[in-house]
């Protein structure tokens, strides 16, 4: 077992210069010691999710995304809201991780959202249906550590409290333990 927490991070924004990537690159960077956050590339290049495409053999796409989030301990969403909900491209990524149904990437994983957005209220309606979804997934949704930020007026990766709250999502993934069910 290793004594290394490993965090899938999923961007949810395609833009070359979106400021969730850099946020989601800042807490790769500045990850706390025993915890390792991967960027997971290539959710751009997933088809469609279609239950007939991924009967037998997965597109290669998918499989990659799929195997890098199964080997991490927890996965984190950075993701800004497209009107009034998470982007099609994450919402995609995480139809892809949901299958199969019960056994998908996500299954039992602690699981946050954060991101930012030019908007007041920071993208808490995108944050909220994306741990909707991974929930239906499997996935065990960290909502008490949702960083809904906005960037109106305010530097993000220059502001210590913001850094404190979106260093701390990272922090409650790798501090997870899953309650034991008596029986």
């Amino acid at each position: 077992m290793s004594d290394t927490t490993h965090v899938a991070v999923l961007v949810g924004s395609l833009r070359a210069d979106s400021v969730n990537r850099k946020v989601a690159e800042y807490l790769r960077d500045h990850a706390p010691d025993g915890v390792t956050l991967d960027v997971v590339e290539g959710i751009d290049a997933l088809p469609f999710y279609n239950e007939d495409v991924d009967a037998g053999s997965a597109p290669e796409a998918a499989e990659r995304v799929r195997g890098a989030v199964a080997q991490a301990d927890g996965l984190l969403l950075v993701t800004p809201e497209y009107n009034g909900t998470m982007p099609a491209v994450l919402n995609n990524a995480i139809d892809w991780l949901s299958r199969p149904y019960g056994q998908g990437a996500i299954t039992g994983k602690p699981v946050a959202a954060i991101g930012v957005t030019p908007t007041p209220y920071g993208g808490v309606w995108s944050h909220e249906h994306a741990l909707k979804s991974v929930t239906i997934a499997g996935g065990i949704a960290l909502e008490d550590v949702t960083v809904s930020q906005t960037s109106i007026d305010v530097d993000v990766l220059g502001t210590e409290e913001v850094i404190a709250k979106l260093q701390g999502a990272v922090d409650a993934i790798a501090a997870f333990r899953p309650v034991a069910v008596a029986g």
